[in-house]
């Protein structure tokens, strides 16, 4: 059943889990996807038996899959969920053409997304242009297939441009702030009342941005230590900003880790957690495209920044 788009807006208000994708020998293992789902559905900690809310996006490597690859793990990871949390689906729009098809194969689905996650545009373009191609883009889409949309700010040039699609377009219910925190709060401040939701889109370290005003966040370590970033969003939800910081602190040496030079183990140093961690729950895989495991002085690093936060697998 096919959630409404206010309760959807609310929904978003937690923890989006971005969990990555397990390859082997270069191939999606799906029984291994199949098991992270399932710990993350059957380990629900939020309060208020809210729903888990996945996306299959960046972390996940979806800029590395194919789009009939795409549409076949949408598929089976809608299904996995068995319709009882929020499924955001990832798509690059490049080109915009075959982002289109993508995402009307998508809402065609017998468990389609209850959202797409629009990722940042790569080649040269300028503000008005995604603006428009964007805008655009929703209004077809929202017409023919009832999609709902939040877009992902990676490029701070286009922070004007990402709130002007939440105040006019209806289909356009969420942005994610993947930039930093000095962007928060003309961002909120800039969205109409009801207009749509301000995420918090760099990971676990989400207290100060909460602070000023971001509603839930998106995490790569929830398929890991799935109680962390549930307990930071309790936290912060309930107004315990103290206590949401003190789980960050304890993740902090991890996310640091993932965040570095340019995020380039953001994928990798949470498959290397999955395996110290040694749980027959998870399954990280062997490494995927462009992301293998990550080198032994790294792993080193890995494991002295999770091993105390087994507690919280």
């Amino acid at each position: 059943m096919t959630i409404d788009t206010s309760e959807l807006v609310d929904s978003l208000n937690s923890v989006t889990s971005i969990p990555v994708v397990p390859f082997r020998k270069g191939t999606i293992d799906y029984d291994a996807h199949a098991k992270n789902i399932r710990y993350l559905m059957d380990n629900n900690h939020l309060e208020g038996e809210r729903r888990r809310v996945i996306g299959i996006a960046g972390t996940s490597l979806i800029h590395h899959i194919g789009c009939e690859e795409q549409v076949r793990l949408m598929g089976f990871t809608g299904e996995q969920m068995g319709g009882k949390g929020v499924l955001m689906s990832g798509i690059a729009p490049n080109p915009i053409a075959d982002a289109e098809e993508l995402i009307r194969r998508e809402a065609s689905l017998p468990v389609p997304p209850d959202c797409y996650l629009v990722m940042p545009l790569t080649g040269v373009g300028n503000a008005e242009g995604i603006f428009r191609n964007h805008l655009d883009m929703a209004e077809r889409l929202g017409r023919e297939t009832g999609a709902r949309f939040l877009y992902y700010l990676r490029n701070k040039a286009e922070r004007e441009i990402a709130v002007r699609l939440l105040n006019e377009s209806e289909h356009f219910i969420g942005l994610k702030i993947g930039t930093d925190v000095g962007d928060v709060t003309a961002i909120v401040e800039g969205v109409n009342a009801g207009a749509g939701i301000v995420i918090w889109g760099v990971g676990d370290r989400s207290t100060g941005p909460a602070g000023l005003g971001t509603l839930g966040h998106t995490s790569g370590i929830n398929v890991v230590f799935v109680r962390a970033s549930d307990a930071i969003n309790n936290a912060q939800r309930s107004g315990d900003l103290e206590t949401s910081q003190r789980v960050e602190d304890e993740i902090a040496a991890f996310e640091d880790i993932r965040f570095r030079d340019g995020r380039m183990y953001n994928y990798s140093a949470v498959v290397e957690a999955m395996h110290l961690v040694g749980s027959d729950a998870i399954d990280g895989g062997d490494g995927g495209p462009f992301n293998p495991r990550v080198p032994a002085d790294v792993a080193s690093e890995v494991a002295a920044a999770v091993e105390p936060l087994m507690k919280y697998h």
